[in-house]
């Protein structure tokens, strides 16, 4: 459907109001012109065209237009014999551009938003008309015959209504129309109105009146006219405009698309949370209540709210909004899920959304790469483990073994319920770690190595780690090695509680493991954080008196004996598949204790969900070896194929394409 408004005329009854401006610039008020609103109105109710006839000081309506930087499209067409012809021939300049259904309005016409969606919702052509206004001397009238208009024009008193020059015409009827207005212009008769054409074909060219009773749909043609409708419109309620935001940077991209959206009423603007925002876009600069500030401190957004989700939901049926704005970058890619959800909840109460064209900022994409690059920083990447514990009840954690699973769980993103789902953090295992290098899980890889494979994936990535310390060595060597992870950036080691030649916790007590005795593993405790230099480095205890089948009492006794000793967190393990001996644990442990996070490996108890941890008081859960227990079976089973086939043809369908692999890895 395209808009035609006719805005061709110098409006000289209007005086010095049209002395120096178009008539369609008069004012109503907040500084809203006659032909903002009117564009406005259309962009509301989704016509992506416009037609605007032009004239009379054509430049200053084109410039008009332009800097209301409106999502919509407008072609600008003049009609250079404006002084010696009526709008007839301004409709006949401008019909190359009118094949389809057609919604014609003079540019002199203000109307409520009611009476347009009237108009657009019906199904037939329509003219808007009044059964409850008096008929005016000067102003158009439509007669009225068997239910359809018979004629429109000044003159007609008998059987009319109050007409206004609001029209939806089907591009059938419209092509009648329009080929009688060529007519007459071809004629020389160019200088009547475009009604004159029609009222000579209205039995073939149907138009059905729309009665709009007492709503708003006036024009203006006087400066009294302009009082009146501007009263009327003072009366009418604001419409409530909705943007969220999750940026801590204000750019004058921001800037201008909230002007823009402040445009079509009061602004309200939804910050996501600090916890969502670290969920969406991996991190936070600066906290919520700066970032709430910094928009409250815009004079054109009247209200600052927060937003816990990425979803509009909550927000969108709290504040109700009449109007949602966003930029069209949504429509594909993974928030595409979000607007199709804004649109349905918009839809049950009518409320629209408006979407602006977006315009990548240079600016911002070298500032977001600036900041990208700091957070790989050390010690900015220290310290957001602990920020990631203080903005989120669970932290979701996957191993990564090399540089490439690294930026697997720093890129991998699932869309599900209206949230963005990733890895908050990294966890460098030394299972995988040595089973990459084709050796045994016995400390056989010394730090040194280890070391090399933590900087690999720092990097390419910017997430935090966590270290899988094993048992962390002697206790002199310990506090060297904490000092080396604290300044190479890693935020956290886990060391568990045992002594002697390290065997994996999942072989239990099928090989003999010794556990170190409380005294000597809070002396490590003591040391490590003695020798720590920043406050971010965290250092994690893992018991193993489940594993061992010690009991729950000693497992208690040493998670309060190591929290005393200055550990930063608990591991609690277990082989079992059962979970009730972790949840009894994690329930015992904060009856006394409901600040120190918890961290459960859930490999044998793989059924529990993460809500479930998290209801449990659990803060940190690490799937520690599924990456690479995943890549073995289909490496083989790619070398099998292979042989098999002694071709390589039929391996392609158990393999990644190149190209995706390499869209994982930037330049």
């Amino acid at each position: 459907m395209i808009a035609l408004i006719i805005n061709s005329g110098i409006g000289s009854r209007m005086g010095e109001l049209t002395k120096n401006e178009p008539k369609c610039m008069t004012k109503l008020f907040n500084g809203e012109t006659i032909l903002e609103r009117q564009l406005k109105q259309l962009v509301y109710f989704g016509i992506k065209k416009v037609i605007v006839t032009t004239g009379y000081l054509e430049d200053k309506i084109i410039n008009h237009c332009n800097s209301l930087d409106l999502p919509i499209d407008i072609k600008f067409v003049k009609n250079e014999k404006f002084r010696e012809t009526n709008y007839i021939y301004s409709v006949e300049c401008a019909k190359e551009y009118l094949d389809d259904d057609i919604v014609f309005m003079h540019g002199d016409l203000v109307f409520e938003d009611s009476v347009l969606k009237q108009l657009l919702h019906n199904e037939k052509s329509c003219m808007a008309v009044s059964s409850t206004t008096p008929l005016p001397e000067k102003d158009f009238k439509a007669v009225i015959k068997n239910g359809r208009i018979d004629k429109v024009g000044v003159n007609f008193f008998d059987d009319a209504l109050t007409a206004q020059p609001l029209y939806k015409i089907l591009r059938e009827d419209w092509n009648k129309w329009l080929n009688k207005i060529s007519e007459f212009c071809k004629d020389g008769n160019d200088k009547v109105y475009a009604e004159n054409a029609f009222n000579e074909i209205s039995d073939k060219c149907v138009i059905y009146p729309l009665d709009v009773k007492d709503s708003l749909c006036e024009e203006i043609d006087n400066a009294n006219d302009l009082e009146r409708v501007v009263e009327k419109l003072k009366l009418m309620p604001q419409k409530t405009v909705y943007m969220a935001f999750s940026t801590d940077i204000i750019l004058p991209a921001h800037i201008s698309i909230i002007n823009k959206a402040s445009r079509f009423g009061r602004l309200i603007v939804g910050i996501l949370s600090e916890a969502e925002v670290i969920r969406y876009k991996k991190f936070s600069r600066i906290k919520f209540e700066e970032r709430k500030m910094m928009f409250a401190n815009i004079s054109n957004i009247s209200e600052v709210v927060v937003q816990n989700t990425l979803s509009y939901k909550e927000n969108i049926l709290t504040y109700k909004p009449d109007i949602v704005v966003h930029g069209d970058n949504w429509v594909q890619g993974p928030q595409a899920h979000i607007r199709a959800e804004v649109v349905e909840l918009l839809a049950e109460y009518g409320g629209k959304l408006i979407e602006f064209p977006y315009t990548k900022d240079e600016n911002y994409q070298e500032i977001e790469e600036q900041l990208r690059n700091r957070l790989s920083i050390p010690d900015i990447r220290r310290g957001r483990l602990k920020k990631i514990l203080r903005t989120k009840n669970l932290a979701r954690v996957i191993e990564a073994h090399s540089g490439i699973t690294g930026l697997i769980a720093e890129e991998t993103i699932v869309h599900k319920d209206g949230k963005n789902l990733q890895f908050d953090a990294m966890w460098i295992s030394s299972l995988c770690d040595s089973t990459v290098k084709g050796k045994p899980d016995i400390e056989l890889v010394d730090y040194t190595s280890r070391l090399k494979t933590i900087d690999e994936i720092m990097e390419v990535t910017t997430k935090p780690i966590i270290l899988d310390g094993d048992t962390g060595g002697k206790i002199e060597h310990f506090s060297y090695l904490v000092r080396t992870l604290e300044r190479i950036g890693v935020s956290a080691i886990i060391i568990e509680d045992k002594v002697g030649l390290k065997k994996n916790s999942l072989f239990g007590t099928d090989v003999v493991q010794t556990q170190d005795t409380i005294e000597n593993f809070s002396q490590k405790i003591i040391a490590g954080k003695l020798a720590q230099k920043t406050k971010d480095f965290m250092i994690i205890a893992r018991i193993e008196s489940l594993i061992l089948e010690k009991g729950m009492d000693d497992a208690l006794e040493r998670a309060f004996a190591f929290t005393k000793a200055g550990a930063d967190g608990i591991m609690i393990h277990s082989r079992k598949k059962d979970p009730s001996e972790i949840f009894e644990f994690v329930a015992k442990f904060r009856e006394q204790d409901s600040d120190t996070p918890i961290v459960v490996v859930p490999t044998s108890f793989n059924t529990v969900t993460e809500d479930e941890f998290e209801q449990a008081g659990v803060n940190i859960v690490i799937y520690a070896n599924q990456l690479i227990r995943s890549g073995i079976p289909a490496m083989k089973k790619v070398a099998e194929t292979i042989l098999y086939n002694q071709r390589a043809k039929e391996a392609d369908d158990l393999c990644m394409p190149i190209k995706e692999i390499l869209s994982l890895i930037k330049e």
